[in-house]
């Protein structure tokens, strides 16, 4: 793999996944981008320039490719596909395009041009769609901004403000180092083949700092997906179930951060959730 924009001294993830299972497109549930306005619209999001670095996810068979390779300074594309792969080649001989996975691709290895932004932009496959962002926004000091599709339910789950049903563990991962915008609703006929659902685009933009300092991010991780695996619970019982724990240490951390622990998970931000993990 030639270095375009990549480090080669790059640093292992602190927490390695296992290798996901090798996928076909049809098994992604890939709905290829057809609306060429739309497409322009997308990349308008993040305004490339020819001094930026874009990564494309998912280039498919073009739609952004397009766009993004006219007005960037360097595109560099992963995709699964192999057919695609050439065909894109021949298509977009600019650009540099790699047989590579978004959801294990090191993002961290990623070198900010000289005077430039490193921009991600990507229609993300609704089946690994919550995978890839997930490993995206562990790289927020080198990632500048990104512009994603994915189904238009999980894109409002990680757009959420505390407070209602569709604000969960995913909206706190998210949001504790990215600022999060529903840019815009793409309907199924945008797309080859149609989807059932409607899609979303997602504007992210990296905070100059996380929202809260957290001492133990693991814990801190662990705590929120305690809470939320049984959100019908009050704070208390589900943290005592998810985590093992007594209700009464429950009960005294969470007074202890200001946290009434009769409340119910959808109801906390992200710094009162910070407070109670750092006192369990």
């Amino acid at each position: 793999m030639r270095a375009v924009g990549v480090r080669r001294d790059t640093v292992p993830r602190d927490r390695p996944s296992p290798a996901p299972a090798p996928f076909k497109r049809r098994a992604l549930g890939q709905h290829f981008l057809r609306d060429s306005g739309i497409a322009r619209a997308i990349v308008d999001l993040v305004a490339p320039t020819p001094a930026d670095l874009v990564v494309e996810i998912g280039p498919g068979q073009g739609a952004l490719t397009g766009e993004l390779a006219r007005r960037a300074g360097r595109t560099l594309a992963l995709e699964v596909d192999r057919t695609l792969i050439e065909r894109l080649r021949a298509a977009f001989p600019a650009i540099d395009v790699h047989e590579a996975d978004a959801r294990t691709w090191d993002w961290t290895s990623l070198a900010r041009p000289a005077g430039g932004r490193t921009l991600v932009v990507g229609n993300l496959p609704y089946s690994v769609g919550t995978a890839i962002l997930t490993a995206l926004v562990r790289a927020p000091r080198v990632i500048d901004a990104m512009a994603l599709m994915l189904q238009r339910e999980v894109a409002e789950r990680v757009a959420a403000a505390p407070g209602g049903k569709t604000y969960g563990s995913l909206s706190i991962y998210v949001q504790l180092n990215w600022r999060v915008e529903l840019a815009m609703r793409v309907p199924p006929g945008a797309f080859r083949p149609p989807p059932k659902v409607e899609s979303a685009v997602l504007r992210l933009a990296p905070l100059p700092a996380p929202r809260v300092d957290l001492a133990d991010e693991r814990r801190f991780e662990a705590v929120v997906r305690a809470a939320f695996a049984q959100r019908r619970k009050t704070l208390a019982n589900a943290l005592a179930s998810g985590l093992g724990v007594a209700v009464a240490t429950v009960r005294e951390a969470a007074a202890g951060a200001g946290v009434d622990p009769g409340r119910r998970a959808e109801t906390l931000n992200i710094q009162e959730f910070a407070e109670v993990a750092r006192r369990l």
